[in-house]
């Protein structure tokens, strides 16, 4: 597993830098494939269920599960949120980020905010994921914090079990009770996704079958780790520089924390 989502992690670094002004949706897709593969590995969701992509690509008001196109190009204040995986040893690693086009800078007040919560959240929620916690444990915490900081969490998709494949058990929901869910145990290895809406937790689908959007029009933020259960600290699987330097992008940016 620490290998599988090394090279997931090190291919949503290159995805970062494939991401700019006049990059196409496509572009970004064939950095992200042409990494894995360099590097002995198989883009997981390419054919999962019938997914016509490499990765998933996601601007601004979708939510997930955006297909890549060679016709749509990015702008600068845009948001992209890219889900991908990487295949390798029998092993998948899995995670997503929301890279901002043209850096920080270029978004509004309010956009630089839901990608802060968001990727805050992912990281409370992590905080949570210890042995003998349940999994309801990390989705209320996620939910308290985005839902304090006036925001909407995504209920229809939640986080997964990670491991020999893509999606197994247990499920980890972003919100509900502290009570629910299954106990962790030592070595599980989970993916903790949050999804943050502007203005409803509501989607909708379009008509190609597969992209969700943000049902009333506002902005989506994704973030994932792969994330290992331990006797102490939870271990992120998945963490890299982009990560780290996103943390320092959106430091000043001011939070609620319940």
């Amino acid at each position: 597993m620490k290998t599988a989502c090394r090279l997931s992690a090190e291919a949503l670094v290159a995805v970062g830098k494939a991401i700019k002004p006049g990059a196409t949706t496509y572009d970004v897709n064939r950095a992200a494939a042409d990494f894995i593969f360099k590097h002995g590995g198989v883009p997981t969701f390419k054919g999962y269920d019938g997914f016509p992509g490499d990765i998933c690509i996601s601007l601004n008001d979708e939510v997930i599960h955006g297909i890549p196109s060679r016709k749509r190009k990015l702008r600068e204040g845009d948001i992209v949120s890219v889900d991908l995986g990487a295949t390798i040893g029998g092993f998948v690693g899995d995670n997503a980020f929301t890279f901002p086009v043209g850096g920080v800078s270029a978004l509004k007040p309010e956009t630089a905010k839901l990608l802060k919560v968001c990727r805050e959240s992912l990281y409370i929620g992590i905080s949570k994921a210890r042995k003998g916690a349940r999994t309801g444990e990390i989705g209320n915490a996620v939910q308290t914090f985005v839902e304090a900081n006036g925001l909407f969490i995504v209920r229809k998709y939640v986080g997964h079990g990670v491991g020999r494949d893509l999606h197994e058990e247990p499920q980890i929901p972003n919100y509900g009770p502290k009570t629910n869910g299954e106990r962790l145990a030592r070595n599980m290895t989970i993916a903790i996704e949050p999804m943050v809406n502007e203005r409803t937790a509501t989607l909708r689908k379009l008509a190609d079958g597969w992209t969700e959007v943000e049902a009333k029009g506002g902005k989506s933020a994704h973030f994932e780790h792969s994330v290992a259960v331990t006797e102490g600290e939870p271990l992120i699987l998945t963490e890299s520089e982009i990560w780290l330097e996103a943390a320092e992008n959106y430091r000043d940016i001011p939070l609620i924390y319940p």
